[in-house]
């Protein structure tokens, strides 16, 4: 049993190290140019290796945007579970989200042409942070409701809205259009947010 733990272990590490190998060159090179041929070198595992974790280059990058949305959705679990107000965890979760999303983006370089404006490649894997999104920001929402903070009648409806909303900001937020704005106007942002029009 220990042995088994031990292999299991092994097989991962090896499968991340080959995921982060995948990520730089895809970052440095573009993940057109990069080869499977390329990662097994960089990787120092060999072609057989490689193909034993993934079937083909859009497996493995698949797997590397699947990372690093999970390094987003962990960075968002912390604000939801944050001991603060619905109504301030809401407001934090947005300009956190905004900012992680932002993060993962410039991290990885040449990716960012890939990362969210190659919908048919990207949102296979989008669909699972979505839905946590979506649970997290129903979870907040029912609370404030509970709390009388929100006065909002279907907590599912508002989830989506607003994770809508933050999906069709992104692509601005990144390049640096909106996250001024955001910033400059954080408090009727929030007032909207909580109040409608």
């Amino acid at each position: 049993n220990k042995k088994t733990k031990k292999t299991k272990m092994g097989t991962t590490k090896t499968k991340e190290m080959l995921v982060d190998v995948a990520r730089k060159l895809f970052a440095s090179q573009g993940v057109e140019n990069t080869t499977m041929n390329d990662i097994a070198l960089a990787s120092q595992k060999g072609r057989r290796t490689l193909y034993t974790y993934f079937k083909n280059k859009d497996d493995i990058y698949f797997s590397v945007v699947e990372n690093e949305l999970n390094q987003v959705a962990n960075k968002l679990k912390l604000i939801a579970k944050s001991e603060d107000t619905p109504d301030h965890r809401l407001v934090d979760y947005i300009y956190m989200r905004m900012e992680a999303i932002k993060e993962v983006v410039n991290r990885n370089g040449n990716l960012k042409a890939d990362f969210f404006l190659d919908i048919q490649k990207v949102e296979r894997v989008r669909r699972k942070l979505d839905r946590k999104e979506k649970f997290t920001l129903r979870e907040i929402i029912k609370e404030g409701i509970e709390k009388g903070v929100f006065k909002v009648k279907d907590p599912n409806f508002a989830a989506l809205m607003i994770h809508l909303a933050l999906r069709g900001f992104e692509v601005s937020f990144i390049k640096g259009e909106l996250q001024e704005l955001m910033n400059e106007k954080k408090e009727d942002i929030v007032k909207f947010l909580l109040k409608g029009l």
